[in-house]
């Protein structure tokens, strides 16, 4: 009896796109982003018969877990985690071939172990299998578990053949320029750079996925895509929630590295570079480099070009919460951003004179991500200068969380006797025309990563040139400690100073999400 015909639920994908018999380990495997995301995405990817014949499973961490609870806890975070109802049946074959194993991520000996249970994963499947190494761990162990995947040989494993070796790291890579580049040297001397992939869970967003598609897929927005017709672009990733109980992980990073250094920046490199070559991955990837490497240094210091801010106590959700400096575990004189604005400038021939603005924060007033393109207002034509026309910049929004999908402003006559006109929505929802239970992000990567396809993760080169913009902003901002540092209500769209930052353009930030 065939694989295929054991295990009828994975025989797609090996048929679809080419994935070889593969054994995931999960350095992590008892953390929040296993349970929450990591594992519901497997099976998820097992229900929509994605996941490789022979797939086996081995979660790695520091707490010893006999194998039996460890499935036994898997199955009650799927219950609870997946998009998908949770079936015994799809599960039970999943578990067949699920174990743990534990030890220190800085431990030789543990990864023996783990070499130990490989070799019994590729006994039971009768055949060599690939190993995709995700590491789900705090970043302050990436470094050991690079190396000892590296030392142990795991690393090295089928190099240059359909069986070689992947790991997939974690957010954040790196907390500034330095410690980024030494990351990437100590993946580089573990790994190969085709070996490697970086995750940003954004870039699996399906919104994120299709802004190849909308800009050069259809003809009559390409022409438009440029100084000559773009008046400014304007990127929101606002958070309603505060920090809740990550305030201790949280005052380490802020809102500037959590969020815009990396999610808010591929946004803007997917919407504001050249048309790739190809569809490939290293051609796309070329064109997000290029474009992140042509954004201009930031203006530091009083009227510059970035803002930051803390939340303090206000109205969320129609309840009043507490400001950032009095939450758990934040020190009382913390100095860390929970708000951050930008005012970019990108010198190309594409771009050139045309702002764009960034956002994100914590307790705003409401979840929302988006990317608002505003084209230019015409200075005349036959509508221009008549107070009976009430005449809107067309402008193009990309929503990529809650609600995804579209939506284009453009003008419209009022029916009726009168000579008025009015702004109107022309809107596209993913939820509508293609249905609401769509694969989430992890899903897509971890299928991608499986079967290396890169184009969805972020490069070494890439992760350079995005912390090579702000290190010297964050650099700024450690040497002044609170000096500059704004508040903002809970529950509004953050400071003042940020609406400077575009008031001192005549623009002003859009209700984000309306």
């Amino acid at each position: 009896m065939s694989d295929t015909d054991r295990h009828p639920f994975l025989s797609g994908l090996s048929k679809h796109r080419g994935a070889q018999p593969t054994c995931v380990v999960i350095f992590g495997a008892s953390g929040d982003l296993a349970a929450r995301k990591l594992l519901p995405a497997l099976y998820n990817l097992a229900v929509d018969s994605l996941l490789p014949a022979d797939f086996h499973l081995i979660g790695f961490g520091r707490k010893p877990i006999p194998d039996a609870e460890f499935r036994t806890q898997a199955a009650a975070d799927l219950a609870k985690f997946s998009r998908r109802e949770f079936r015994p049946d799809i599960w039970k074959r999943i578990e067949e071939n699920a174990t743990y194993q534990s030890g220190g991520y800085d431990e030789p000996a543990a990864y023996a172990a783990l070499k130990e249970q490989i070799a019994a994963a590729e006994k039971r499947a009768g055949r060599p299998l690939q190993l995709v190494f995700y590491v789900s761990t705090p970043p302050t162990v990436f470094e050991p578990i690079l190396e000892n995947l590296g030392q142990s040989g795991l690393a090295a494993r089928g190099l240059g053949t359909d069986l070689e070796s992947k790991v997939i790291i974690e957010k954040p890579f790196g907390k500034d320029l330095a410690s980024a580049v030494h990351l990437n040297a100590v993946a580089a001397r573990n790994f190969r750079e085709s070996q490697i992939f970086r995750i940003d869970h954004y870039l699996g967003k399906e919104t994120v996925q299709d802004l190849l598609v909308l800009r050069f897929a259809n003809p009559i927005l390409e022409p438009l895509w440029n100084r000559r017709h773009v008046d400014h672009v304007q990127i929101t990733v606002a958070e309603e929630l505060g920090v809740g109980t990550r305030g201790g992980y949280y005052d380490g990073s802020g809102a500037t590295r959590d969020m815009l250094q990396n999610h808010t920046m591929q946004l803007l490199a997917l919407v504001a570079m050249d048309q790739p070559r190809s569809l490939s991955a290293e051609h796309i990837r070329d064109e997000k480099v290029k474009l992140l490497e042509s954004i201009q240094p930031l203006r530091l210091g009083v009227n510059g070009d970035a803002v930051r801010a803390q939340y303090s106590e206000g109205l969320s959700g129609g309840e009043r919460v507490p400001g950032y400096l009095t939450e758990k575990d934040i020190p009382k004189d913390s100095a860390t951003e929970t708000f951050c604005a930008l005012r970019l400038s990108i010198e190309n021939s594409r771009w050139s004179g045309v702002p764009f603005y960034m956002r994100s924060g914590k307790r705003l007033a409401r979840r929302v991500s988006e990317i608002a393109i505003q084209f230019k207002q015409p200075e005349s034509g036959l509508f221009a200068g008549d107070a009976r026309y009430d005449l809107a910049p067309n402008r193009l929004v990309i929503q990529i969380q809650p609600d995804e999908g579209t939506t284009l402003v453009l003008n419209s006559k009022v029916p009726g006797l009168e000579p008025r006109t009015q702004p109107v929505r022309l809107s596209f929802r993913y939820a509508t025309t293609y249905g609401s239970n769509t694969p989430e992000a992890y899903e897509r990567l971890i299928l991608d990563a499986v079967v290396g396809d890169r184009t969805l993760f972020i490069r070494g080169d890439e992760t350079e040139a995005s912390w090579r913009l702000f290190t010297p902003l964050l650099q700024n901002w450690q040497q002044q400690g609170r000096t500059g540092i704004e508040a903002y209500s809970s529950g509004s769209w953050g400071p003042a100073g940020a609406d400077a930052l575009l008031a001192g353009h005549g623009h002003a930030w859009r209700n984000a999400g309306r």
